[in-house]
C-alpha cells in the first residue's frame, strides 16, 4: 500500500471518528430534550385532565 493511499485511510478514519463523536454529543443532547418535552407533555396532560374534571363536576351538579 503507497504512502499516499494509507494517508487517505488514516485521514477517512479520522473523519469517521470525529463524525461519531458528534453524533453521540448530539444524540445525548436529544435525549435531554426528550425528557424535557415528555415532561411538559405530562403537565399539560395533568393540567387538561384537571379542566375536564371541573366540567364534569359541573356537569354532575347541574344534572343533580
Amino acid at each position: 500500500m503507497s504512502l499516499e493511499l494509507f494517508n487517505q485511510l488514516e485521514q477517512k478514519i479520522t473523519d469517521t471518528v470525529e463524525a461519531l463523536e458528534l453524533m453521540k454529543l448530539e444524540n445525548e443532547e436529544l435525549r435531554g430534550e426528550n425528557a424535557l418535552l415528555k415532561q411538559e407533555r405530562e403537565e399539560w396532560e395533568r393540567r387538561l385532565q384537571g379542566v375536564l374534571s371541573k366540567f364534569e363536576d359541573i356537569e354532575s351538579d347541574s344534572v343533580s
